[in-house]
């Protein structure tokens, strides 16, 4: 006969907070419901099904004359350069905050990890539409300010991101080079660095696809690239134009999605 299967360990126990987390968030679920006049059954009437055709009309055919083309081909390239910039300036940013916020070469304590915590807070906590607007005032109108609120934020997002990834690195590594008299900088960057490098780089193209979005967005209030020319249009009631310009934003997301997705398989390939 087979010997009979061990049997499974006790569930572990479950503390009440864990319940009551679970029911204050349903609470806030239903309410946010029961509060918002969310008027569903007004979106399915014939008259906004008929207002909505026709507004979906408008943007047929999409304006594919050569000297359009030409300006959104421009327009594509300045919201990728915005993109990329921003991000490239976000990585030298985030990093910069994220060392003393993973309580990295602090000599002063714990003073320098809670400055740099809080600063990367702020950074994230304000959208990029927020920094562009304040940045549009310094800055003027034009990709300059784009840039900047794209860099601005995601340094945010990004320094957390690799604050995060070098707390969890696995010490022994560095601990051992410590150990064999090894200077703490070079520990660093022979030990712990190459361990949580792949990483970094998978969080940087994840927001370059983010950003491509964000800088097709920020456009609206002025700070260049496919956004502004959307904006432009829209507000002409050109739906013709604007139906080539939201063509060409898909395009450019598509394209990044596949190169980030196709640079991240071959980070992470084993």
């Amino acid at each position: 006969m087979m010997p009979m299967p061990p049997p499974m360990p006790a569930a572990p126990p479950r503390r009440i907070a864990a319940y009551l987390l679970l029911a204050a968030l349903g609470a806030l679920v239903v309410a946010s419901f029961a509060s918002l006049p969310l008027k569903l059954s007004e979106f399915f009437t014939s008259q906004a099904l008929a207002t909505t055709s026709e507004f979906l009309a408008g943007f047929a055919p999409p304006e594919l004359s050569a000297p359009f083309l030409r300006k959104c081909l421009g327009a594509t390239a300045e919201t990728l350069s915005m993109s990329a910039l921003g991000t490239l300036l976000a990585v030298f940013g985030g990093l910069a905050l994220a060392l003393p916020a993973a309580g990295r070469f602090n000599r002063f304590g714990t003073l320098p990890r809670t400055i740099a915590r809080a600063c990367l807070n702020v950074l994230r906590s304000i959208p990029e539409l927020v920094w562009a607007s304040l940045l549009l005032v310094a800055a003027g109108l034009g990709p300059f300010a784009g840039t900047l609120a794209l860099a601005v934020h995601t340094s945010g997002v990004l320094g957390r991101l690799f604050a995060d990834a070098l707390e969890n690195a696995e010490p022994l590594p560095e601990q051992t080079l410590r150990t064999n008299g090894a200077t703490p900088m070079a520990s660093f960057f022979y030990a712990t660095l190459p361990q949580t490098l792949p990483q970094m780089l998978s969080y940087t193209l994840y927001r370059w696809e983010n950003n491509i979005r964000a800088a097709a967005v920020l456009g609206v209030v002025g700070a260049g690239g496919l956004g502004q020319m959307l904006k432009y249009h829209l507000s002409l009631f050109q739906m013709q134009d604007a139906a080539t310009v939201i063509i060409c934003m898909l395009l450019l997301v598509a394209m990044v999605d596949a190169i980030s997705f196709a640079m991240r398989r071959a980070l992470t390939r084993r």
